[in-house]
């Protein structure tokens, strides 16, 4: 990430325990620390779960759920019904969100590849929400789906934690 120490300019930067970076010419020292996001597995009722499928790298084309990273001074609850209705036009009733499970994950954004504490929840959609009231995000998602339970193609999930994410609920789905 850093060739020169950004407060001295020195060359001598080093990259430590795969967690900051120590300048030894001047002390100076920057932790790389993990980053928050979320994800929402909306369910459907016996329809499904609704997944996205991504309009942009990373993982362009793949499916997603719902979510992305916390912003500072957010709580991961707030994040997560921000995203919503980022995303989809949706923000989530607190009273509908569940904690799931939590993974982490690699993010990999332009050069960077960003360490990140995924936090998955359930959600669920009210009577009425349907694929035809939402509201895309057309700049981030491309379209959305609703996948019966059951015919999930791990292999066209986006991101290892997402598919941990969803094995782990249906898993424990009762």
């Amino acid at each position: 990430m850093f060739r020169y120490c950004p407060v001295c300019a020195g060359p001598n930067i080093q990259f430590l325990e795969g967690k900051c970076w120590k300048c030894p010419d001047c002390g100076m020292i920057y932790y790389h620390n993990t980053a928050a996001a979320c994800g929402a597995l909306i369910e459907m009722g016996d329809a499904g779960i609704l997944l996205l499928r991504r309009g942009k790298e990373p993982a362009a084309g793949k499916l997603d759920l719902p979510g992305g990273f916390a912003d500072p001074g957010e709580g991961i609850v707030e994040a997560l019904r921000r995203e919503c209705a980022e995303e989809i036009g949706w923000e989530p009733p607190e009273e509908s969100i569940t904690f799931l499970a939590s993974f982490a994950n690699v993010y990999p954004y332009k050069d960077f590849m960003y360490n990140t504490c995924d936090s998955f929840f359930t959600v669920h959609a009210p009577a009425g929400f349907s694929l035809s009231s939402l509201k895309l995000q057309e700049s981030e998602i491309a379209e959305a789906a609703v996948v019966r339970h059951g015919c999930i193609n791990y292999d066209d999930i986006a991101f290892p934690s997402a598919k941990k994410a969803l094995r782990y609920y249906y898993d424990n789905r009762h």
